[in-house]
């Protein structure tokens, strides 16, 4: 069975020849003695760990599953918890983490591609620290000092990981009706009484301790979302030495029964009067959990593309064993009974689209970490601000584009084996019910194109989709005579416009009918997924020839500007149905009668 192995080559062509990191870290003061070295050896460090450790355990956790004690604690499967005492103990989980609470202080940008790696060698391994950057950032920017103090080393350690407590049974993208109370101690301290589903890593054998961000009502809160406050409740509560002490009231009551992701605990926790402390303002929860949601938005999307990477190299290594039928051109391997299946158009033409479609996407994915540390660390606020928004403007793009596109990736990967694709032990089909879930993590895809078209695009008069447009228009002024933007810039701009002109006809639309947006929004943020890859991958050719102009990894060069003839002749077009279809406005898709269906 093949194994996960990094595709460091790519990784090393987005980040140096793409994106030029260096000289935006060099900008950066706290991030400007990053060299190229130092980023070269820590891509090829988590390739050993991921492509070593993490991928042989991806079957065994999904046949195995984890197993729930009667006292509520969860066992994962084998080698899940021997892999995660390596993961912390090599440093791993402090890579970005804040150097004055024992972080190495890394950007982001060094973090994503780390992540791609875990999510590619094994999913359901990678989520139980995969929220707990979330839950420390969230800590970072609203914890009070004595919380700083005590939570952020252990979870920058990996000691201690971090999950998101937000669904209800009654209560999933709609959090203004969430049930579960928070009554005050009077000594600081509050008791939480509710249940939530669907918890990642909600309780495991992992780490020391689980540190919970739970959402919560106080008694006298207001209806809906105003009345939202956010507390942290440990698994274990913190000793006298800032230890895991005494076991909280919080337990884990059943284990989801899942189509995929079968080595991760996904937990109903119940909290019978567990012990929590507010997290920032009372009434102000969501406005926190958005900075731990938007983070695991984009982690989201890099889970799309990892798991698309793990399935792509699975296809890639039958379609070059499997004998099946002559090639189209002639025979290929003469004394042989048929040629590899790679030869054949159909075959080439669906490892492409997944090609396409991972590169593209991991262009996007490190391209918005980029913009995460620029935001961060910029000493000119006005750049930094100027990332802020694009960063807004890319997640709910990077979340659902990413994952949409991770369907399609690993359901070709199965047709490419064919009738053994569906077969358990080819180890493909696991890819397709591990990502499956993807699409609906953290707010589902139609949430997301809704607010991308209505919050980051109309409700704030296009301001934000303007800074991408600014940023397309200056590349294609800089590189006018290079012939690949030569070559397809007229399909981008042809595009660009066209969301111009659907935007604003969208927008005079509501004042009529109110579910014009919704009835367009997923139409609309496939387009915009499509604008954004095209302009990625323009620069991408624009580089590629920089290597090929100067004698660099030459294949590797031709690679990829084939691959971006594939992108712009076979998956571009598809905006012209999707533009066709978001015109085609609100009646369309709201005259059936309920009763009807």
């Amino acid at each position: 069975m093949t194994q996960y192995q990094a595709p460091l080559k790519d990784m090393q062509f987005v980040l140096h020849s793409l994106l030029r990191i260096q000289e935006t870290l060099a900008e950066l003061p706290d991030y400007a003695s990053v060299d190229a070295d130092t980023i070269n050896q820590i891509l090829d460090e988590a390739g050993k760990f991921t492509g070593q450790v993490l991928s042989p355990l991806n079957a065994v956790g999904d046949q195995q599953g984890c197993k729930l004690a009667e006292d509520g604690s969860v066992k994962t499967p084998d080698g899940f918890r021997d892999a995660y005492q390596q993961f912390v103990e090599a440093g791993w989980p402090s890579l970005s983490a804040d150097p004055e609470f024992d972080g190495q202080g890394l950007p982001a940008v060094m973090q994503i591609p780390v992540n791609e790696m875990i999510y590619g060698a094994n999913q359901a391994w990678g989520m139980y620290s995969g929220l707990t950057l979330g839950a420390y950032k969230c800590l970072s920017h609203f914890g009070t000092p004595e919380q700083k103090k005590t939570y952020l080393p252990k979870m920058g350690e990996g000691r201690w990981t971090g999950t998101m407590c937000l669904t209800e049974s009654q209560a999933g993208t709609d959090l203004g009706i969430l049930r579960t109370r928070a009554e005050p101690v009077g000594d600081g301290s509050y008791k939480l009484s509710g249940t939530k589903i669907f918890i990642s890593a909600g309780e495991h054998d992992m780490s020391e301790n689980i540190v919970h961000l739970v959402l919560a009502r106080l008694p006298d809160a207001p209806a809906g979302t105003r009345g939202i406050s956010l507390f942290l409740v440990p698994r274990q509560l913190p000793d006298a030495q800032g230890e895991a002490g005494e076991r909280n009231a919080i337990r884990c009551g059943a284990l989801e029964h899942k189509m995929g992701i079968n080595g991760n605990a996904t937990c109903v926790m119940n909290l019978e009067g567990a012990t929590g402390w507010l997290i920032g303002e009372p009434n102000r929860g969501l406005q926190a959990m958005f900075l731990m949601m938007n983070e695991a938005r984009l982690g989201v999307g890099l889970e799309g593309l990892g798991i698309s990477e793990g399935a792509y190299q699975k296809a890639v290594a039958y379609a070059r064993d499997r004998l099946q039928g002559r090639a189209p051109t002639g025979e290929r391997r003469a004394g042989q009974v048929a040629d590899p299946i790679i030869q054949h158009p159909d075959v080439r033409r669906m490892l492409l689209t997944q090609k396409a479609y991972i590169e593209g996407g991991r262009a996007l994915a490190y391209w918005t970490a980029m913009l995460v540390d620029v935001e961060a660390a910029h000493p000119d606020r006005e750049q930094a601000a100027r990332a802020g928004k694009l960063v807004e403007f890319l997640t709910p793009v990077v979340k659902a584009f990413l994952t949409d596109n991770g369907m399609i990736c690993t359901n070709l990967a199965i047709q490419c084996f064919g009738g053994h694709g569906y077969i358990r032990e080819t180890g493909v089909e696991q890819y397709f019910r591990d990502v499956r879930i993807k699409p609906i993590y953290e707010g589902t895809n139609g949430i997301q194109a809704m607010d991308l078209l209505g919050r980051k695009v109309l409700m704030d008069g296009g301001e934000r989709l303007g800074l991408l447009v600014e940023d397309i228009q200056h590349f294609l002024q800089a590189h006018a005579e290079a012939p690949h933007v030569l070559k397809y810039q007229s399909q981008l701009t042809e595009l660009m416009g066209e969301i111009g002109e659907i935007t604003k006809e969208i927008g005079d639309r509501m004042r009529e009918q109110p579910a014009e947006a919704g009835a367009a929004a997923s139409d609309y943020l496939r387009c915009m997924g499509h604008l954004i890859f095209g302009y990625l991958w323009l620069r991408s050719c624009v580089a590629a020839q920089q290597q090929l102009d100067t004698g660099r990894d030459q294949d590797f060069a031709k690679a990829k500007l084939a691959t971006a003839q594939f992108y712009f002749s076979r998956l571009f077009p598809e905006t012209r149905y999707h533009l066709e279809a978001a015109r085609a406005g609100a009646d369309s898709v709201m005259a059936l009668a309920e009763a009807a269906f």
